[in-house]
């Protein structure tokens, strides 16, 4: 008999892959990947930023400063509603940050809000902020992945508990071990998206095992594939790799409080006695870039002046000039279950042999990280995220009195102040790019730390899937994918 072929339907929902277990389902208490790619999907921001790079509306129309970038203006979006119906409006954008500013939520984000003096809403969709200081990267900042917007009708113990935001899925369920389970928002303000019915995101640590998933096609895309795996999908049929450059950085700290490294000379020895392209090669496979500082070689203020060419002569006259001819012994305490660190470690050892210097590597497990090793000793390894401004990605760890600093590398420079101090309060991006170029000098003059490479970001997916690009801060932004 014949009749009318049947109807494929398209895949409507998609599977992904998490590292690790979401400790916190509310962003203000967001500190890991896995949290924040649960608030992108969950929540909004005011602001966001596409993956090339762009700021953009997202709950804010639009936006504007005074002339000394103390008082911001945001307009809001009318006819947002929270996924339980509340509308969104400027009494959520002020709850949002008193909460974060409270010692009670203890937000990462706090930081930011410490800057506020004031918030005012003279309407219902405005909401002004007064700053404590001129701060000409606000709008900017809005990004933050802790600053994303709750409705003012929730207590703390709902928050902290059930997720409800205004993003383009809603939260059903969370299995620790297991699963997330996100549903399709039906009155997400963009028109037409998200396009997906349900995401799924599995909690899967091993590597080895949601490489295979993938592969036998239990998982659509796999978040964070190791830089290792990239080869291993270079011939595979049906899978796409999508790599992107990120902001995010590995680096070591040399504790500016502690001898050997309280003297400038040793530290600058240290600098010139590295090859940064050797250790994107060792530590990353070649996915990265050598960089200064947290400003990566894609950004339009990187400063390109400035050589990445080791000086092993250099080096040892600098040693012998403070009082170590021969060189001296050092311990590298490296994260165990961190590998782009673990090698970088590895091959700091070798390159600081041929100046003289002994250094010993030792793995510490992660658990024991913060208690034991991060700000206590004098040389380990690091890393970071990419932070929304550049003011984020440096003041804190290169200002005196910056929160990454004063538990890190304790570095003091009244020059570096400065810039940095003026870099904050400017709008006029020829001035910050001149002070910005002049901040990267000071960093490899003096050597407060060092900021190693840029690493590249990678996703791995099915060919099907489509409407979805890896996004460099390292979340995934789901609205427009669907499968074809």
């Amino acid at each position: 008999m014949g009749g009318a072929a049947p109807t494929v339907l398209a895949q409507n929902s998609l599977v992904a892959t998490i590292n690790a277990n979401p400790n916190n389902l509310w962003p203000a208490k967001a500190t890991i990947g896995e949290e924040y790619n649960i608030a992108v999907l969950v929540y909004n921001g005011l602001v966001r930023i596409t993956p090339d790079l762009k700021f953009e509306p997202d709950l804010a129309e639009s936006w504007e400063s005074n002339e000394d970038a103390t008082v911001w203006t945001f307009k809001l979006r009318k006819g947002v509603k929270f996924h339980h119906g509340k509308e969104f409006k400027a009494e959520d954008v002020i709850k949002t940050f008193e909460l974060i500013g409270s010692k009670e939520v203890a937000s990462r984000a706090k930081s930011h809000t410490d800057l506020i003096a004031k918030m005012e809403a003279p309407d219902d969709y405005t909401v002004r902020f007064t700053l404590t200081e001129p701060y000409g990267g606000w709008a900017e900042l809005m990004i933050e992945r802790q600053l994303k917007m709750v409705p003012s009708d929730r207590t703390l113990e709902q928050l902290t508990n059930e997720p409800i935001g205004t993003g383009p899925f809603k939260f059903v369920s969370y299995q620790p071990g297991d699963k997330v389970v996100l549903e399709k928002n039906p009155d997400y303000f963009e028109k037409g998206l998200p396009k997906l019915d349900r995401i799924t995101l599995r909690i899967m640590p091993e590597d080895a095992v949601k490489i295979a998933a993938l592969q036998a096609g239990d998982v659509d895309l796999v978040w964070n594939l190791p830089l290792e795996a990239i080869e291993q999908f270079k011939d595979t049929k049906g899978i796409t790799v999508d790599q992107k450059p990120t902001a995010t950085w590995d680096g070591f700290v040399l504790n500016n409080s502690i001898p050997p490294f309280n003297d400038m000379r040793v530290r600058q020895a240290v600098y010139k006695a590295i090859d940064k392209r050797q250790l994107v090669e060792f530590a990353v496979f070649g996915h990265g870039a050598p960089t200064h500082s947290p400003i990566p070689p894609t950004h339009p203020f990187f400063n390109k002046d400035i050589s990445f060419e080791p000086d092993i002569a250099g080096a040892k006259k600098l040693l012998a000039e403070a009082g170590y001819p021969k060189g001296f012994k050092i311990t590298i305490h490296a994260p165990a279950g961190r590998p782009t660190r673990e090698r970088s470690a590895v091959a700091l050892q070798q390159m600081l042999k041929n100046v003289g210097i002994d250094a010993q590597v030792e793995r510490i497990p992660y658990n024991r990280w913060g208690a034991t090793i991060s700000g206590k000793v004098p040389f380990y390894m690091d890393g970071y995220f990419a932070r929304p401004t550049l003011d984020t990605s440096t003041y804190p760890w290169f200002h005196s009195q910056g929160s990454w600093n004063t538990r890190m590398w304790h570095y003091k420079s009244e020059r570096m102040d400065a810039i940095l101090d003026k870099a904050r309060g400017t709008v006029d991006p020829e001035e910050q790019k001149k002070l910005y170029t002049e901040f990267q000098k000071v960093v490899v003059e003096e050597v407060p730390g060092v900021v190693m490479y840029s690493q590249n970001f990678v996703t791995a997916y099915k060919d099907k899937l489509k409407g979805y690009t890896t996004h460099p801060y390292l979340w995934m932004d789901l609205r427009t994918a669907h499968f074809e």
